[in-house]
C-alpha cells in the first residue's frame, strides 16, 4: 500500500472515530443536561415553597404527599415513553410532541420531588399506590365503580393509564407509523389515568401549591389528548 492510501485510510478512521465519540458524547450531555435540569427544578420548588408555618407542612399521609409521591412515579413513565418514540420516528409533529412531554412532564417531577424535600418527607411509601384517593372512579375506562386504591397493579401498570412492560417493549420494536400510533395510544390513555388522579388532588389537596399544580395538569394533558386524537385520526386510528 503506497504512503497516500495508508494516509486516506488512516485519515477515514479517524473520521468514523470521531464521528463515534461525537455521538457518545451528544449522548452524555443530553443525559447531564436532564439530571441537571431535575436537580435545578428541585432546589427551585424547595426555595419556592412557603415558610411562614410549619403547620403548612403536610403529613406523609396526606393527599398532598401521596400525590407529589405517585404523580412522581407516573410521570417517570410518560417521559420514558417520549424518549422511546423519538428513537423510534423521524416525524416532526410526534417528535416535537415528545419533547413537550419530556420537558413538561420532567420540570414537573422535578417541583414533586422537591416539595417531598421541602417537607421532609419520604419519596416512597409502604401505602399501596393511590390509597390517598377516596373517589369514585366511574366514567374511566375499565374502572366503573372503583376506587384508585383498588386499582390492581400488574405488569408494570402500577397505576391506572400507565403502560405494562409488555406494551413499552412493543414500542421499542416498533417503527415509523406503527411507533406513533402506539406512542399515542399509550399516552393517550397514561394522560387519561394522570388526570383522574390530578383532579382529585385539585379538589382535595390541602395547600394551595399542589392545587394549583395539580389543575394545570388536568388542562394540559386534556390539550394534549384532543391533540393527540386528532393525530391518530390523521394516521387512520383511534384511541
Amino acid at each position: 500500500m503506497s504512503d497516500d492510501e495508508t494516509q486516506e485510510h488512516e485519515g477515514e478512521y479517524e473520521e468514523d472515530t470521531g464521528d463515534r465519540h461525537v455521538r457518545r458524547l451528544s449522548r452524555l450531555l443530553i443525559g447531564g443536561s436532564l439530571a441537571a435540569v431535575l436537580a435545578a427544578v428541585t432546589v427551585f420548588a424547595a426555595l419556592m415553597w412557603p415558610s411562614s408555618s410549619a403547620a403548612a407542612v403536610p403529613r406523609k399521609d396526606s393527599v398532598d404527599a401521596g400525590f407529589a409521591r405517585d404523580m412522581a412515579v407516573h410521570h417517570q413513565q410518560a417521559v420514558e415513553l417520549s424518549f422511546i418514540v423519538r428513537d423510534r420516528t423521524d416525524d416532526e409533529d410526534v417528535r416535537r410532541l415528545a419533547y413537550d412531554v419530556i420537558n413538561t412532564q420532567a420540570n414537573q417531577r422535578g417541583m414533586l420531588l422537591g416539595w417531598l424535600d421541602v417537607w421532609g418527607l419520604p419519596k416512597s411509601s409502604q401505602q399501596p399506590y393511590m390509597s390517598w384517593m377516596d373517589h369514585d372512579m366511574s366514567g374511566m375506562e375499565g374502572m366503573d365503580g372503583m376506587k384508585g386504591m383498588d386499582y390492581k397493579a400488574h405488569d408494570g401498570s402500577l397505576m391506572p393509564g400507565m403502560a405494562t412492560n409488555r406494551q413499552m417493549e412493543q414500542l421499542r420494536r416498533a417503527k415509523g407509523k406503527a411507533a406513533e400510533i402506539l406512542y399515542l395510544q399509550l399516552l393517550t390513555a397514561h394522560h387519561k389515568g394522570g388526570i383522574a388522579m390530578s383532579e382529585s388532588a385539585a379538589g382535595m389537596a390541602k395547600t394551595e401549591e399542589v392545587r394549583s399544580l395539580a389543575q394545570g395538569m388536568v388542562e394540559g394533558q386534556q390539550a394534549e389528548i384532543q391533540l393527540m386524537a386528532d393525530m391518530l385520526k390523521a394516521r387512520g386510528a383511534k384511541a
